[in-house]
């Protein structure tokens, strides 16, 4: 479970400080680099819920084969890529093939419980938490390392091994398909005209965010036409590819997911815009940028490791809202030539809400799911967190335009704030979280 689940953040993270190495091997600016970015998680967005229904219809054992099967085979695509639009399909790729575990994690700890009558893993959420916080915060220094080693195809190559190694353990250790209770053949059905629909909705604005330009006015006009149609289909239709029918009625679980919203699109816009300030703003070579997010890092995991202990979540959520404020400030205090003890505070600040948001939303979202649809639902979190990043995207590429410079990152801070103050408005306003 654990080893699956981190496929996805350590292909987001590690790719953080490639980008402006990938950049000047293919002579792409920012804004194309941006598609790096954005195409995972495009591919993630779309394929979450799809792999997450069938977790929940044919059991976790053949869409976690399948997917981690796919990581391999882009990561050697990846690894072998002449030019930067083949690296892009490997990324889309690599976003579909990582879709798969963490809904096949969610849907295992569900049966255990059923089996167990333990109602709350809140022990191995944690771990779970751990390990993805670690491995999306650690991934820059092993990007960093991989890229001083042997240049930054080795951040593709990496996923081989680890693809046989899902592989293996698999095969060994999943159990038979199981269908979930309440669902059908016929209610799990590929709707692909959902699909295709949600896809050219995200496709637009993603267009639109990275590129604005006066001839692209039409853009948001449609997205939003294409959006209205797709989430007219998906609570019409039997068997839509997106449960939104999930969120009827359930406003608390519909909050989890604006939470997820929100702060992903903070947290990963600084781990990129850092990761890139620190080569292009202070100078520094891949390898030390991924050192300098270590900080952030060891505050994610020493914070989930203590407040894993306990299994409520307001605490944690209004505690991270308020760091994440602050962090998203810091930002403005840095300078070219700021030091390295300021770089390391930051970093120390911006790796608190790591680690106490992702662990809290997970487990209200265990609590507020409904028991059959724990893989469509766990899918959605994750397609929450990847539409958050895709706004990180253009929010780099936007105030990057000029290069990962300073003013740029003070640029890209403002924005951040007003997310971060939204946050904890919607965290300290949920008259739900308490009762969890």
């Amino acid at each position: 479970m654990i080893l699956g689940s981190v496929l996805n953040p350590i292909n987001s993270s590690m790719l953080a400080v490639a980008l402006i190495p990938i950049g000047r091997a293919f002579d792409a600016p920012p804004s194309q680099t941006a598609w790096l970015v954005a195409g995972l998680y495009l591919a993630t967005a779309v394929g979450q819920p799809v792999v997450g229904r069938l977790v929940d219809a044919f059991g976790p054992r053949r869409p976690y084969l399948a997917g981690t099967a796919l990581v391999g085979l882009a990561g050697l695509l990846g690894a072998l890529a002449p030019h930067l639009w083949v690296l892009v399909v490997s990324r889309v790729l690599l976003g579909l093939g990582t879709s798969a575990a963490y809904p096949a994690s969610m849907s295992l700890l569900r049966s255990e419980s059923d089996r167990t009558g333990r109602q709350n893993p809140s022990a191995i959420l944690a771990t779970l938490s751990i390990c993805n916080q670690t491995i999306s915060v650690a991934g820059p220094a092993l990007g960093g390392l991989l890229i001083g080693a042997g240049g930054w195809h080795w951040i593709f190559a990496i996923n081989v091994p680890l693809s046989l190694a899902c592989l293996v353990l698999g095969a060994l250790r999943l159990p038979p398909a199981v269908r979930s209770a309440g669902l059908t053949t016929r209610t799990t059905r590929t709707d692909v005209v959902g699909m295709l629909l949600f896809a050219a909705s995200l496709t637009a604005f993603v267009l639109i965010l990275l590129h604005p330009a006066a001839a692209r006015w039409y853009l948001p006009g449609l997205g939003l036409v294409i959006g209205a149609a797709f989430v007219r289909r998906e609570l019409l239709t039997e068997g839509p590819f997106l449960e939104l029918r999930v969120l009827r009625g359930n406003t608390p679980l519909l909050a989890t997911y604006a939470r997820q919203l929100l702060t992903y699109t903070a947290s990963y816009s600084y781990l990129y815009g850092l990761s890139q300030w620190f080569q292009d703003g202070r100078g520094l070579s891949a390898p030390q940028a991924g050192l300098l997010v270590l900080p952030m890092s060891v505050t994610a995991i020493g914070v989930t490791a203590l407040a894993g202990r306990s299994g409520r979540v307001r605490g944690k959520l209004v505690v991270g809202a308020i760091a994440q404020c602050v962090g998203c400030g810091s930002l403005l205090l840095l300078r070219d030539n700021s030091p390295l003890w300021l770089l390391v505070s930051v970093g120390v600040l911006l790796g608190l809400p790591q680690g106490l948001v992702g662990l809290a939303n997970q487990t209200a979202l265990y609590a507020q799911a409904e028991p059959a649809r724990i893989g469509a639902s766990a899918g959605l979190l994750r397609t929450f967190m990847y539409l958050g990043a895709l706004l990180a995207s253009a929010a780099s590429a936007l105030s990057f335009d000029d290069g990962a410079t300073s003013a740029g990152l003070h640029t890209m801070a403002w924005p951040l704030l007003g997310v971060a103050g939204v946050f904890l408005l919607v965290c300290v306003g949920d008259r739900s979280l308490p009762k969890l």
